[in-house]
């Protein structure tokens, strides 16, 4: 048995590729290697190219008509980038999502198990989101997902095509067998800066100190990303009773993977001293232009449907997130 993993050079998807693996499941990978690793296919049934080009699609399912789901991660996903160059991202998530659906349909490929993102939600008043939050994308990159989901549920209701997409935030850590990991050797989100002020000896500025959360600093669902892939092979295996074929309930599922509670800013600080040392400063600061207060996500119904809850620690993922920083220096080297 099979699954296709557009994105599967990337972050996330190489990491679903070697769940899946690991249980038996061999992973097909789809890649533009645009944003994607090439190292990361390695051992890999691997296809360069890109989601749009129906011939290569066609051609990777009739050499492996054992391909039973579609795992779609393949996308551009920085927030700042979207806002700076929104044709691109429309391009790249929305019209490239529709042309790989068409793919699918064409060859009769029903299921399909997206990537999405719970930046999508506007919080609730204590900060949570559900699958039943209101949409309110605040960024080309949250709406281009949105508007690719959108269009995703319309083609369920007219074809045969069924659809389950995970929604999560804030993705840390690494393969824990350090096999992938983050390509970026500077990443934005707050763990990657605390990494880099780590390495260079400075203080990590927690911006923002007075937001209305647990301790006034900015509170984030940081998941770690081997839990995300966990989810993603329990959602491939447990498909057809999340919707069955031809049954009568929507070919659409949205289910929301998270922690619970959150981490806060300060929290994550804490948990970095405990990895790495006392050493480890940290100063406040004014809250940047831009900065939110941030939303944790409400994983009741991962848990109902797949059976699912985060597992790793965020201490786990910290040290994840640094052997993997020194595996990559490495890896430069060599």
């Amino acid at each position: 048995m099979k699954v296709l993993i557009t994105g599967g050079a990337g972050f996330i998807g190489s990491t679903i590729a070697s769940a899946f693996a690991e249980r038996g499941v061999t992973p097909v990978v789809l890649d533009s290697l645009v944003t994607g690793r090439p190292e990361f296919t390695d051992g890999r049934i691997f296809y360069r190219g890109d989601i749009g080009d129906g011939e290569l699609v066609d051609r990777i399912f009739r050499e492996h008509p054992d391909i039973v789901t579609t795992v779609h991660c393949a996308a551009l996903i920085v927030v700042p980038d979207s806002m700076a160059d929104p044709l691109r991202y429309y391009r790249v998530n929305l019209s490239k999502t529709l042309d790989l659906a068409g793919h699918l349909i064409r060859n009769g490929r029903d299921r399909l198990i997206f990537a999405s993102t719970a930046g999508m939600y506007r919080p609730e008043p204590d900060l949570s989101v559900s699958e039943t939050s209101a949409l309110e994308p605040q960024n080309p990159y949250t709406r281009s997902k949105m508007m690719a989901e959108l269009l995703m549920e319309d083609l369920t209701k007219a074809s045969r095509l069924r659809v389950v997409s995970l929604r999560y935030l804030n993705p840390i850590g690494a393969d824990p067998r350090l096999r992938t990991g983050l390509q970026s050797s500077k990443p934005t989100h707050a763990l990657g800066k605390m990494i880099e002020c780590h390495d260079l000896g400075v203080p990590f500025k927690i911006t923002g100190v007075d937001w209305p959360t647990r301790d006034g600093t900015a509170i984030r669902d940081y998941i770690h990303v081997w839990d995300i892939a966990r989810a993603f092979y329990e959602a491939a295996l447990r498909f057809d009773s999340i919707i069955p074929p031809l049954g009568d309930r929507s070919g659409y599922q949205v289910i929301n993977l998270g922690t619970g509670d959150g981490t806060t800013v300060r929290e994550l600080v804490d948990a970095f001293r405990e990895v790495v040392g006392d050493g480890f400063r940290a100063e406040d600061a004014p809250a940047r232009p831009g900065d939110v207060v941030g939303a944790f996500v409400d994983p009741a119904k991962a848990r109902d449907l797949l059976g699912w809850k985060a597992e790793y620690t965020i201490e786990d993922a910290i040290r994840h997130s640094l052997q993997w920083a020194e595996r990559r220096r490495e890896l430069a080297a060599s």
